[in-house]
């Protein structure tokens, strides 16, 4: 499957499983939410770049974020419509600095990513804002480099 592909599939979605690994090369797996932004096709950007980025919201202490601090390889499985139809993105991955003030860069690009994934505004964005800073959020981005998967049935 060509990665363009792949993604273009992925747009379309925004649930899907992250796949990382353990110290010991086990799999950890986690439900998530994502946005790709980017224009690897004609989808929507967040900070203007060009090349697609997959952005995950994540909190600094879980199994994922260490695992992604250790090992920044990550797979997104993103389930179709039918049990036959997903992609896999393989992707190495990148992590922002951890929310420090309500009004730094990372928390601004975590409003970007609420916004881009909901479609719509928060209703209290200084309770967001806090909120990030309290749970030491940071964003995961996965640069895809590889698709596969079934995307018709």
């Amino acid at each position: 499957m060509e990665l363009s592909a792949g993604l273009e599939f992925a747009r379309e979605h925004s649930q899907g499983v992250l796949v990382t690994r353990r110290a010991g090369g086990r799999p950890q797996l986690s439900n998530i939410l994502y946005h790709v932004s980017g224009s690897h096709s004609s989808g929507s950007q967040l900070s203007g770049e060009l090349d697609p980025v997959v952005r995950i919201s994540v909190t600094d202490t879980r199994a994922k974020t260490k695992n992604l601090r250790r090992d920044p390889f990550a797979s997104l499985y993103v389930p179709g419509e039918s049990f036959w139809s997903y992609v896999v993105l393989d992707a190495t991955a990148e992590l922002s600095p951890v929310a420090a003030a309500v009004d730094d860069a990372t928390v601004e690009e975590l409003v970007q990513l609420y916004r881009a994934i909901r479609g719509e505004d928060h209703p209290d964005w200084s309770e967001y804002r806090e909120t990030m800073v309290t749970e030491r959020r940071l964003v995961a981005r996965l640069h895809p480099t590889h698709a596969y998967g079934v995307t018709q049935r």
